[in-house]
């Protein structure tokens, strides 16, 4: 074994400009050649760079692997980052038993048959933005007119947040997910939105609905369980990537589609649920959106694929190269709807597994299932490798996708 800190390549790693939707060419690389390497980050440190799929799926499942961002040797992609995650913990960067409390009083919320049983209003969300996309001009960008107003309004009704207030929040958190800001900006806006959040829970508590900030108040605010911040902290994890991760995916998910039209017409032209649930999860592995990755930082000793890491050393856990690794996937770099792709990473794996999960699944479900079926002649009005992607962002995506039909 050894635990030799040279890194000669640096992180996060740029994409091939004529292969947008595919994993960072050095990344490729080092998972076929070296998957458990060195890489430099910005502030000199040199944390671990684990990419292939069975040791992604150890290092997350691993108690001795922690999420918390101040611990030292903890792994920043850049300053805004370091602040962002040192100054504004969410459940992403708790370890046990603060994330284990918080973990198990949000779960019965996002259950598999709870979100199935928004399916139906998700549908009426889809075909009425869809209904107005129709009627309107073309070119038109679809993340403004669609993919980003169906998880927006989707997130505000189970979290009880006013639609209308979606200018706001949006843009709150396109300064949060932005690794390019300023870090006075990223804590002003988290600012900002705890301030919303927190008016909000009072409000929720003066005349609670239906929704879960209602539940959070009555049961956690009212009974001191939690603070009102503590709630609007949560709320804003929530939120952020209740609506920004999906827009992402249906955006990249529409690319990827479109660019693949014998699979397209297989998603299209069948009416098999079924297939449509594995053509999302084989699109959840191909693109692996989180661009800064899964980042840890071992508490303990411990062993990955034959090298030493030591406590204290940081770790970044690949998902996007795990998604593609042909041990776990034949053909990994082909989009194949038909695939079996169930075990992909893209929602992480073990004690931090995506909570909204079960929500992003079904949304993608009626996304995809409907918007071909509707817009049979959809296509690009710009060419998916002249668009511009954010390569400076939590989440990778386009900024803009014009599209017409």
């Amino acid at each position: 074994m050894t635990d030799d800190k040279t890194a000669t390549l640096s992180f996060p790693m740029a994409r091939a400009a004529d292969r947008p939707l595919d994993p960072a060419p050095e990344l490729t690389r080092l998972a076929e050649g070296d998957p458990v390497s060195r890489v430099r980050l910005w502030d000199g440190s040199t944390p671990w760079l684990i990419t292939r799929h069975e040791d992604v799926r150890a290092v997350l499942a691993d108690p001795r692997v922690s999420v918390d961002a101040t611990q030292p040797g903890f792994p920043h992609t850049n300053a805004v980052s370091k602040t962002r995650d040192t100054r504004m913990k969410t459940l992403m960067q708790m370890d046990a038993p603060d994330h284990t409390v918080q973990r198990r009083l949000l779960t019965p919320e996002f259950t598999v048959k709870k979100m199935a049983a928004l399916r139906p209003r998700i549908q009426l969300i889809v075909d009425d933005l869809l209904g107005e996309l129709l009627a309107g001009p073309r070119p038109v960008d679809l993340i403004e007119a669609f993919a980003l107003p169906v998880p927006s309004r989707v997130i505000c009704e189970l979290l009880g947040v006013p639609y209308a207030d979606r200018a706001f929040f949006q843009e709150v958190a396109r300064t949060l997910v932005m690794d390019e800001s300023d870090p006075g900006q990223a804590l002003a806006a988290g600012e900002q939105l705890n301030a919303y959040l927190e008016d909000l829970v009072a409000r929720k508590d003066a005349r609670p609905g239906d929704d879960l900030f209602s539940m959070l108040a009555v049961e956690r605010f009212r009974t001191g369980a939690m603070t009102s911040r503590e709630i609007a902290t949560l709320g804003q994890l929530l939120l952020v990537a209740g609506h920004d991760t999906i827009a992402g995916m249906i955006t990249l998910g529409t690319i990827a589609l479109l660019t693949h039209p014998d699979q397209l017409r297989v998603l299209r032209d069948g009416d098999d649920p079924a297939v449509v649930a594995g053509a999302v999860e084989e699109l959840l592995r191909y693109l692996s959106i989180t661009h800064t990755e899964a980042r840890r930082v071992a508490r303990e000793d411990l062993e990955i694929g034959g090298r030493r890491i030591r406590a204290g050393d940081g770790i970044i856990a690949v998902k996007s190269t795990a998604n593609r690794d042909h041990s776990a996937f034949p053909e990994p770099d082909a989009l194949d709807v038909r695939r079996d792709a169930r075990h992909h990473l893209a929602f992480g794996y073990g004690r931090h597994l995506c909570l909204g999960a079960p929500l992003a699944r079904v949304e993608l479900q009626v996304v995809f299932s409907t918007l071909f079926r509707r817009v049979p002649t959809l296509k690009p009005a710009t060419p998916p490798n002249e668009l511009v992607y954010d390569e400076n962002a939590i989440f990778y995506t386009a900024r803009e996708f014009p599209v017409t039909w």
